[in-house]
């Protein structure tokens, strides 16, 4: 999947604390990473970038602008209706 397919994607993070929890790219960067976001306030997860190594990409996907804030995304969320989705934990 290239760089530029992945904004707006809903990914499961791979590695670190937050490791199961799922999240939407908001921003590609140019060094291989991504700006992932839960928001916080839904999964817990909270905005930061990451290697796309560290990402599973879902085939769910959100329609937000590039570099959007956490309410704008949590409204694409809610507009897709993946609130349940997103909450739920992914287990390896």
């Amino acid at each position: 999947m290239a760089a530029k397919d992945l904004l707006g994607r809903v990914c499961v993070k791979l590695a670190g604390r937050d490791a199961g929890a799922k999240g939407v790219v908001v921003s590609v960067k140019e060094d291989g990473a991504v700006v992932l976001t839960g928001p916080k306030s839904l999964t817990g997860l909270r905005r930061r970038k990451v290697n796309v190594k560290h990402l599973v990409p879902t085939p769910r996907k959100v329609e937000i602008r590039e570099d959007a804030t956490d309410d704008e995304v949590l409204e694409a969320i809610k507009k897709a209706g993946l609130e349940n989705y997103m909450v739920e934990r992914y287990e390896a």
